[in-house]
């Protein structure tokens, strides 16, 4: 059974510096929940975990009115999770699985200081922007706070591709510039604007790459062009960038913008080696470019160190923009671009208003306030630290045991496992990462894989994981793929033996 979190049904309690926090959780959310909403059930009953319909119910429904291309995690049996608390989640029996994937419930499910927040505000008023509110430049102010001096100017939207629909927008008003770079596999929002220079998506569909895109390869030092034993890994893959525009130019094209996460997620969990950033912002400023640095999936405290994934490039390297969303609002929807002066100023000098009804609306702001309240008070970034360096230990040692593994990367909480068949050759392990995401599903522990091609585990728990829950996670992990890697070896033998196909059932190896 994975870690009893405090207010569920069994004994024990998650240990760690967040976790002792999370102790008081149940009785908090009770204080601020009083009255009719105390009365149905305190966070840990089975009262809470109501249901409108079956399981099969609501698949079916899900089926006839959700569009198809509309997917659920663990599709081939999916499960339904009717309520969360901290780095756990329940399903419709009470079930408890450890969280691994939610990145979104940034300090914690449910976490009871953000739902008082909301809770309070929204009592209080709900309106939009163009209100005079003290809540918004409150937020704005401590936001610019953790960013360098001349990332100050913010505008709030309701989700990470408004964000970098935005920005796009402030970089192509700035300079009248249009085409835009990109790294192979990236991913940066579902908006039309964005699919086009998401190589994660539109490679998959129907889609051709567009004339004003550009596509650099993604800077991978395990399995890229440029790998852990060449000379410069940064300045080959930032000379990449500098060949797309030299060749833009002489195609009578100019750059407006490079954009990349800060580190890759979709793609992989992907670290660009450094001083990559640097000597590619050189080159694109040069051009009359600007940066566009996509934190949407990894801010806010997740890397441990520093604040923002960027930060760990060194001072030296400030990005013209920045983008943001999911933990923002650990859950509710809200998102911000954060630019220069210089930057806002040209695009308002375009004589169009932006406005945005939701965007940094006073509920969403004071949840916002919550949330940075939280990752400070509760060392959330300190935890990131410890728990990440811990749970890196161990899976380093892992790949010393397991042949499957072939690289761990990754830093705070933001972990990647890539497997693979051959660890000379690094084939990507596909079919065995999606056998091992449902099997450690099977033993409560939630993960997805993700990557070009899909074989990297991806580990970005909410802040709050502890190092009992790295153990745990591990511990399961391991005895999937020893059980794995024994299937492989069986197999081997028998076709070494019988020169015969496997005819075994549950024979993905093939």
């Amino acid at each position: 059974m994975p870690p009893v979190p405090p207010d569920a049904p069994g004994e024990g309690t998650p240990r760690g510096t967040a976790a002792g926090k999370a102790r008081r959780w149940g009785s908090l959310a009770r204080q601020a929940l009083s009255g009719e909403r105390e009365s149905r059930g305190a966070p840990g009953s089975r009262a809470t975990m109501c249901e409108l319909y079956s399981k099969q119910d609501t698949l079916a429904l899900r089926r006839k009115h959700i569009g198809p291309s509309c997917k659920v995690f663990f599709a081939a049996d999916p499960i339904k999770i009717v309520r969360a608390q901290g780095q756990y989640m329940f399903d419709e029996r009470g079930e408890q699985y450890l969280d691994c994937i939610n990145n979104v419930a940034h300090v914690g499910h449910c976490h009871p200081e953000v739902v008082t927040a909301a809770l309070k505000q929204m009592e209080l008023l709900n309106t939009n922007s163009r209100f005079l509110h003290d809540n918004i430049v409150e937020y704005a102010r401590r936001l610019s706070a953790t960013l360098p001096e001349t990332l100050s100017v913010c505008y709030f939207t309701n989700s990470g591709s408004e964000a970098n629909d935005l920005a796009l927008r402030l970089a192509r008003q700035f300079r009248g510039h249009q085409d835009v770079i990109t790294l192979d596999h990236a991913y940066h929002g579902h908006l039309s604007s964005l699919i086009e220079i998401s190589p994660y998506k539109f490679r998959k569909g129907k889609d051709v790459k567009k004339e004003f895109v550009h596509v650099a390869p993604t800077p991978d030092t395990y399995r890229g062009k440029y790998r852990e034993d060449h000379a410069d890994p940064a300045g080959a893959y930032a000379d990449e960038v500098k060949k797309i525009i030299e060749e833009a130019h002489n195609s009578g094209r100019k750059i407006a913008a490079f954009i990349a996460e800060s580190m890759q997620s979709c793609g992989g969990q992907i670290i660009p080696p450094a001083g990559y950033f640097q000597k590619v912002a050189e080159y694109v400023h040069r051009a009359g470019g600007v940066f566009i640095a996509d934190e949407v999936q990894v801010g806010f405290g997740r890397v441990g160190k520093h604040f923002w994934s960027f930060q760990m490039h060194g001072e030296d390297f400030v990005p013209d923009i920045v983008t943001m969303g999911k933990p923002m609002g650990n859950g509710h929807p809200m998102a911000c671009v954060v630019t220069t002066k210089e930057i806002a100023e040209s695009f308002s000098s375009s004589g169009m208003e932006y406005f945005n009804t939701y965007g940094g609306n006073p509920v969403s702001s004071a949840i916002g306030l919550a949330v940075l309240n939280v990752i400070e008070s509760e060392d959330l970034q300190g935890n990131a630290t410890r728990v990440g360096d811990y749970l890196t230990g161990l899976l380093n040692k892992q790949k010393a045991k397991h042949t499957l593994i072939g690289d761990i990367r990754g830093i705070g909480l933001f972990i990647g496992i890539d497997l693979v068949k051959d660890q000379q050759k690094r084939t990507p392990a596909t079919d065995e990462a999606q056998h091992v995401i449902y099997k450690m599903k099977e033993k409560q522990v939630l993960l997805s894989a993700d990557g070009p091609h899909r074989n990297v585990l991806k580990i970005k728990p909410p802040m709050c994981f502890t190092e009992e829950d790295a153990k745990f996670m591990v511990d399961q992990l391991d005895e999937i793929l020893t059980v794995v890697e024994e299937a492989i070896g069986a197999k081997s033998e028998s076709m070494t033996s019988e020169n015969t196909p496997c005819r075994t059932k549950n024979c993905f190896f093939t």
